[in-house]
């Protein structure tokens, strides 16, 4: 979790005035961890803090608030009648083009939310480390100061393909802000109309001779409408390095291609970091399901600190 600048600024760049609305502590048992945000303008919203009337009354609030910032504790279960029974710290900051102008990586790291005096010792301290080691923070409410890095994607995803499957696997991963997903097929008209604005689609006719311009630690899911340029696909990422390739098939695609692939001269070892099967068998052959056995897979291989699950103190 982070903050997300790319997302904020489209929202205020479409909308004008826009409310962001972040988790900041929780207390007990709560629907989302630190650093949940959503977005709020006058005629709609994104993301989520949770659902339920928690969400309701924040994102109602946030639309007539006055004050650029406003740092309030919420009881999930006295005061908005949920089951959760925690409380959570919910810190509310309205945003347009002028207060963007002015934000720094600096005032994201370590921002004044409420009340005033100098940064305390635990905050420099916390941002010392983080400059010493080179790891962000995890997003977190230190007396009147929020501590919460950009978000960056930190996953490079190229997915080959823009079929049934492509198509369900970009709308399943393009929320997840720290991933980058670059989109290649043969023609304009194979993508949909309408693409996230964090999805970068690459119509190519020979779309194997954009390999040499992916990173060499990217990862790939390769799914084509052909065999043919599915292998052709395999044998260049093979030559060109990558993180990892996922291929989507069936155990007799797979034991043809790697008999294929070791003909086209590449080793073993190599030809078995190629996954085939992609996603989770158990779920089923629907689009849909795999595009969320590749999403747990992703998430499974995320670090607890990443998933905010710990916290930096």
């Amino acid at each position: 979790m982070g903050f997300d600048l790319n997302s904020l600024s489209r929202a205020v760049a479409q909308h004008g005035r826009v409310a962001r609305v972040v988790v900041a502590a929780t207390h007990g048992s709560t629907p989302r961890e630190v650093g949940a945000a959503m977005l709020v303008w006058e005629t709609g919203q994104s993301g989520t803090i949770g659902g339920g009337t928690l969400e309701f009354n924040l994102a109602r609030a946030a639309r007539l608030q006055a004050a650029p910032n406003q740092l309030g504790r919420h009881a999930l279960g006295p005061e908005m009648g949920q089951c959760c029974g925690g409380a959570v710290d919910v810190l509310t900051e309205i945003y347009d083009a002028e207060r963007l102008k002015t934000l720094t990586q600096q005032q994201v790291f370590a921002r004044l939310v409420a009340g005033h005096g100098d940064m305390p010792f635990k905050v420099k301290r916390l941002l010392a480390a983080t400059r010493a080691q080179g790891v962000p923070p995890m997003p977190q409410l230190i007396g009147d100061w929020m501590i919460e890095p950009f978000e960056t994607p930190t996953t490079t995803l190229w997915i080959w393909g823009a079929g049934h499957v492509g198509r369900a696997l970009v709308h399943t991963l393009a929320p997840l802000p720290w991933v980058q997903i670059t989109w290649v097929d043969t023609a304009t008209d194979r993508f949909p109309d309408e693409i996230p604005p964090n999805v970068t689609a690459l119509p190519a006719q020979d779309p194997a001779r954009l390999v040499r311009h992916a990173p060499v630690d990217a990862n790939h899911l390769v799914l084509t409408y052909s065999h043919a340029l599915d292998l052709e696909l395999c044998h260049q990422l093979l030559a060109h390095g990558f993180g990892h390739v996922g291929l989507i098939g069936s155990a007799t695609k797979w034991a043809r291609f790697r008999k294929r692939l070791a003909l086209l001269g590449h080793a073993g070892e190599q030809i078995a970091r190629i996954q085939c099967p992609i996603g989770d068998p158990d779920l089923g052959k629907h689009p849909q399901a795999i595009a969320v056995g590749v999403a747990a897979a992703l998430l499974n291989e995320r670090s607890p600190q990443q998933l905010g699950q710990e916290k930096i103190a």
